[in-house]
């Protein structure tokens, strides 16, 4: 490897890594682990292997020429790609928050960057160290920062929802794609684009990541309160008179007796999760990480058990007294890592 070589690989690899060192520092929930992080960096660089076979194949189906399908084509293909990683985490409950689409988004983006730039040493290596500098510090950055964005607006759009509409990840993918083509038609010189993305990022994100603190921190509150309630209701004398008390004993003219003594139990024990995953969240809010237990983790497996036994529409007829939205979901397998 050559002198010159040894200086372009950390400018053309290390910045997009680095900044996402710093965003995970910056995540005072610490709600993303290690494990998933190096998991979507990893898919991330697939999808860069995955997008220099697609990129090829359309560019010779479309018979554009480069500069044409670099500056539209191309990047639709790309964030595409990267989008796909998003929607699976989005699908497997990975997503609560802001904060995690900012973390996990920025995360697929190097993992592209840092993959598309290593395959660039190796066929390009000996270009000049202000290309490099340009990659490393301007379109690495990109990368990350564009699927970010697609990953904020698609929690924003989907926060609500159990299940999500397709057409709602749209206009993420959209401002994605129009934000990457515009930087590929580099409207400025490339060393102020690369200052323009190093101004602009970082700035956006801690906003990003303010805003999500202050909307877990409030929703914490308010849920726990919720949940504290209707355990407090579940496990009084006069459950019988209380309003899921009548709702339970309504159903046991569409279910057998033993399924709605399965649903009472799965309501109890699905309440002390969900409060046992809010309070872990508050103690990594003051800078203690509480681990789960083997108890917790019995309790997991009985909740299996019960869901089970209850059948999905059993499940769909409590949903009312689940709280089941994807906030929900997401803080029960943050609780079961």
């Amino acid at each position: 490897m050559s002198q010159e070589l040894i200086v372009r690989a950390p400018v053309g690899l290390l910045p997009v890594l680095l900044y996402l060192v710093l965003l995970l520092w910056m995540d005072s929930y610490k709600l993303v682990r290690l494990g998933t992080i190096l998991a979507v960096i990893f898919a991330g660089a697939i999808t860069a292997a995955a997008a220099y076979f697609l990129n090829g194949e359309l560019q010779r189906l479309t018979g554009l020429p480069f500069s044409l399908y670099s500056r539209y084509l191309g990047p639709l293909a790309e964030e595409v790609l990267k989008g796909l990683v998003i929607v699976w985490l989005f699908r497997t409950h990975r997503i609560g928050f802001l904060v995690d689409g900012a973390i996990l988004g920025f995360a697929v983006g190097a993992g592209f960057a840092v993959a598309e730039n290593f395959f660039y040493l190796t066929v390009a290596g000996d270009e000049s160290l202000p290309v490099w500098i340009v990659r490393g510090f301007g379109t690495a950055i990109m990368h990350g920062a564009v699927t970010a964005i697609f990953a904020i607006l698609a929690q924003v759009l989907t926060e609500r929802n159990m299940k999500i509409n397709p057409l709602l990840y749209v206009p993420g993918l959209l401002l994605a794609w129009g934000l990457h083509s515009v930087y590929n038609h580099f409207p400025l010189h490339p060393i102020t684009m690369t200052l323009v993305v190093m101004v602009i990022v970082p700035p956006l994100l801690h906003f990003v990541f303010r805003l999500s603190a202050a909307r877990l921190h409030r929703w914490l509150e308010l849920d726990f309160d919720a949940d504290a309630l209707l355990l407090e209701q579940i496990n009084s004398a006069a459950f019988s008179s209380s309003r899921i008390g009548r709702f339970l004993n309504d159903l046991r003219q569409a279910f057998d007796g033993p399924v709605v003594v399965d649903m009472l139990c799965y309501l109890r024990l699905y309440t002390e999760l969900a409060m046992r995953a809010k309070g872990v969240l508050m103690m990594r809010e003051a800078g203690l990480d509480v681990p789960v237990g083997e108890r917790t983790r019995a309790k997991f497996e009985e909740l299996d058990y019960l869901e089970r036994s209850i059948g999905k529409t059993g499940i769909l007829a409590m949903r009312p007294f689940l709280h089941m939205e994807r906030k929900d979901l997401w803080q029960l397998n943050v609780l079961g890592k």
